[in-house]
């Protein structure tokens, strides 16, 4: 593939260019696809760097080398985007695609969400320390309910706790449990969790977005580059490496294939074949969906 404007650095802060970030999406593509499998996605494109104004794209729009979902996953709507080779993220990245963000759900079972995400939003005043803590405790109370979790930094600012589920219930009712965990926390731990946005709400304390599990909302996908300066990686984590990381971004476009490689194992092993129910979880944190 021919990729235009190869040289046009997209960071300043790091130097990194356009053809840096298409060949990181081609070698990072083995480990990324499984994560986009069936997946529909939006993309965050910046055509003339991340310093000036970006695109968030929802749709293919005829784009030349993206691959659109089945019509019927979205109706009255243009296909989404989805990626399912080292190709599809290349001709991504050279339409100036820096970001991936996804759904919770898949072509499969469009309406039905197949993973909850809880996206720790550090505001002004926490430390790395306390968000790490703060995803302990997360992590802790879905113990509790019976769910197990798998854990990924952001390449922003904060951390995820994904749980992954069977996608059987919709997000009518989805939605509405992962808020109730979130004020659940917020009321037990208000020192150090709030269940409201706002850079105001949030000062010295954690944010816990569960919007996020909303129909056709969106998280930034496992291995996506940011837009931020330094270009960091959402990359996919073990709870027990958690003390060794040094930030959200503690991988970047420049370290993570090279970090990969050298991994023996998956930390996220385990996540491809839990399949978790959300009845008994419901019952003990005494949540009962007004859908019911």
């Amino acid at each position: 593939m021919r990729v235009t404007n190869a040289a046009r650095v997209v960071d300043p802060a790091s130097g990194l260019t356009k053809m840096d970030l298409v060949r990181y999406y081609v070698e990072v593509a083995p480990w990324m696809l499984p994560h986009l499998q069936g997946r529909p996605a939006y993309i965050r494109r910046v055509p003339r760097g991340i310093q000036q104004p970006m695109t968030f794209q929802q749709h293919t729009l005829d784009m030349k080398g993206l691959k659109g979902t089945d019509p019927a996953t979205w109706p009255g709507h243009d296909p989404a985007i989805l990626f399912t080779s080292a190709e599809d993220l290349a001709a991504g990245a050279q339409l100036d695609m820096v970001e991936v963000h996804t759904w919770n759900s898949t072509e499969a079972a469009p309406h039905c969400p197949d993973r909850l995400v809880f996206d720790l939003d550090p505001g002004e005043g926490v430390a790395w320390k306390q968000l790490c803590d703060g995803a302990r405790l997360v992590r802790a109370l879905l113990q509790e309910l019976e769910l197990r979790s798998w854990l990924k930094t952001t390449g922003g600012k904060g951390l995820h706790v994904v749980v992954p589920v069977r996608p059987e219930l919709d997000y009518d009712v989805v939605k509405p449990f992962t808020e109730a965990v979130v004020r659940h926390l917020a009321q037990v731990l208000p020192q150090l969790f709030v269940a409201k946005s706002g850079a105001r709400n949030r000062t010295g304390r954690i944010f816990i977005d569960y919007l996020r599990n909303g129909w056709v909302q969106s998280t930034a996908e496992a291995l996506s580059v940011r837009a931020r300066p330094g270009l960091g990686v959402s990359m996919p984590v073990a709870w027990e490496q958690l003390d060794d990381v040094e930030g959200p971004a503690h991988w970047t476009v420049a370290n993570t294939v090279a970090s990969l490689r050298r991994r023996r194992r998956d930390p996220w092993a385990a996540y491809w074949t839990t399949r978790q129910r959300l009845d008994v979880a419901m019952q003990r944190l005494g949540w009962e969906s007004a859908a019911a």
